[in-house]
């Protein structure tokens, strides 16, 4: 009997360090050799400073930047809270949150419905090109910056879907910050 014990703890021990331990480390290791960007979460930095991945959505909530959709992740675009609100179309406390967020944009057109909801993970970096293109007019009237230069700037950053056929178009919103700040001097921070 004890030594049924004695080989059920060292096979426990054994098995916790290869699958606990070895495993993910070599699965990591491989992860940044073939994928280095994406296993480093591709972070992006200016002037040596983190200011965002491009994985991950960030709160732009300035006039003169393009908008991420809204998230439910804790606080806001919390990675260690990411989940969906879990609130189904009859929900009232839905309802008010996209009203909300329909008066927030100031129009009377139709809004994508991406800038009024939240991704499953409450983390999307990414919305649609109309969402993006919806915004060309509030961030031109912002920035000074004409429609068109705007227009070209979404237009460059559209995502086509993987292989032709999985996904929908996308627009990466850090990266078209990012653009944005390149053609104007910084007015605001990148993350408000």
């Amino acid at each position: 009997m004890k030594r049924h014990i004695i080989t059920a703890c060292l096979y426990t021990a054994i098995t916790a360090v290869l699958l606990g331990i070895g495993y993910p480390l070599v699965i990591m290791g491989i992860a940044h050799i073939a994928f280095p960007a994406q296993a480093s979460g591709k972070l992006v930095r200016q002037d040596g400073v983190l200011i965002g991945s491009r994985l991950i959505g960030q709160p732009f909530t300035g006039p003169g930047y393009f908008h991420s959709r809204p998230s439910n992740a804790g606080s806001g675009y919390d990675a260690s809270a990411s989940s969906g609100s879990n609130l189904g179309p009859t929900s009232k406390t839905l309802v008010q949150r996209i009203a909300q967020s329909v008066s927030a944009e100031a129009t009377t057109q139709p809004v994508p419905v991406d800038l009024v909801t939240a991704s499953g993970s409450g983390l999307d970096p990414d919305i649609s090109p109309a969402a993006a293109y919806f915004q060309v007019g509030r961030v031109s009237r912002s920035t000074g910056i004409p429609e068109d230069v705007l227009r070209k700037l979404v237009a460059a950053r559209i995502t086509q879907r993987q292989f032709g056929v999985l996904g929908e178009p996308r627009v990466n919103v850090l990266g078209l910050n990012l653009d944005l700040d390149s053609k104007r001097p910084l007015q605001e921070t990148i993350v408000k």
